[in-house]
């Protein structure tokens, strides 16, 4: 099967063209490691897969190799409509361990209990070389959350990209608890998928689609459970090589990443500069200093992250465009028209049309 210029992988790419951080090479190709080891299992021939990406297959064995955003998608585009399987996704993160994510793996198997360790794999995800960015979110007085969000506005891959880290990490969980564990519920923004059975079958808890968030919700009973290969300074060692992974262009966009999930956090009311200066423990001009550094200012990142939310709940299509004015800190539904128009050249109701 090939993407023709009308598919919507494509119309996609034409968005996300425009974007800098869409070319960046700064993330570990693990999901593509875990794909093409998923095709072979299946007896499939993935090289053509990367056709067209700048990659190769025999390249994922490096260990020094990283790729963009780009090329990610060029890869798992072409596995989807090569393999015509909607829940590639799920079968490709289901197959992963604590083993696949390396010095990573070992830091969270060795923390002291599993919300240590949901808290080390939150803070270093990227490490991982995950294609969303993800948070530690308390949802209400029994429940926390594993919430991801997209780097980019891209429909047509977030089922996929959401399915892969939430099998993972629950995969993973299930490693260092047991099989028994189940997590509340699993909510998703995008639509019921025609495999939603084999969301059930695997997760074994509450679904829902059409949601406000995309995110897995557990007890936080699970929280204080104790893991057995405990051991304080192996964790502590294993953390350390982990940081020696980013370099100095790495760190400074993690403070890029950092500004962008407080801001995704607290999008309802959100917080000024200084606000967010304090909430990262630095002061206002070392932020700023730092984000200079990254070529970032503060209101840019603030608009971006607006766009992307208010982008992502147009295509869920159950708000309406004052209710979705209101989820990214507008109250009155005319600025946030202006707004959103000034962020992507049309008016909400015409990008909604779009993704329709």
């Amino acid at each position: 099967m090939s993407a023709g210029a009308d598919h919507p992988f494509d119309d996609a790419a034409l968005l996300l063209g425009a974007d800098p951080r869409y070319t960046a090479a700064e993330t570990p190709p693990n999901v593509l490691v875990h794909l093409a080891q998923l095709a072979l299992s299946r007896g499939l021939r993935c090289d053509g897969w990367f056709a067209g990406s700048g990659l190769t297959r025999e390249q994922l064995n490096d260990p020094t190799l990283r790729v963009s955003y780009r090329q990610a998608r060029s890869v798992i585009r072409r596995a989807l409509l090569a393999t015509g399987d909607a829940g590639l996704g799920l079968a490709v993160g289901r197959s992963e361990t604590l083993g696949s994510f390396g010095l990573l793996g070992l830091a969270m198997m060795t923390s002291a209990t599993f919300g240590d360790a949901m808290k080390v794999g939150i803070a270093h995800h990227r490490v991982s070389g995950s294609l969303l960015d993800v948070s530690f979110e308390e949802v209400g007085p029994r429940e926390v959350a594993l919430a991801a969000w997209p780097r980019f506005n891209d429909p047509p891959l977030l089922p996929f990209l959401c399915e892969e880290l939430f099998a993972s990490s629950l995969a993973i969980a299930r490693e260092l608890l047991g099989r028994h564990f189940r997590p509340s519920r699993l909510e998703a923004t995008y639509a019921r998928p025609p495999h939603a059975e084999a969301y059930a079958d695997f997760f074994q808890c509450e679904l829902v689609f059409g949601a406000r968030c995309n995110r897995v919700v557990l007890d936080v009973q699970w929280l204080g459970h104790p893991l057995p290969a405990h051991n304080p300074l192996t964790a502590q060692q294993a953390l350390a090589l982990c940081m020696q992974q980013h370099d100095t262009a790495g760190m400074q966009q993690e403070i890029v990443a950092s500004v962008e999930r407080l801001l995704r956090s607290h999008l309802r009311q959100p917080p000024r500069l200084p606000d967010v200066a304090r909430m990262l423990n630095m002061s206002e001009r070392s932020l700023r200093r730092r984000l200079a550094e990254s070529g970032r200012i503060f209101r840019e990142i603030h608009d971006r992250v607006r766009a992307e939310r208010a982008l992502e709940l147009l295509h869920g299509g159950n708000l309406s465009v004052a209710e979705i004015g209101l989820e990214i800190g507008f109250s009155d539904p005319r600025e946030f028209r202006r707004a959103f128009k000034r962020w992507t050249g049309m008016p909400p109701r015409n990008a909604r049309r779009h993704a329709a």
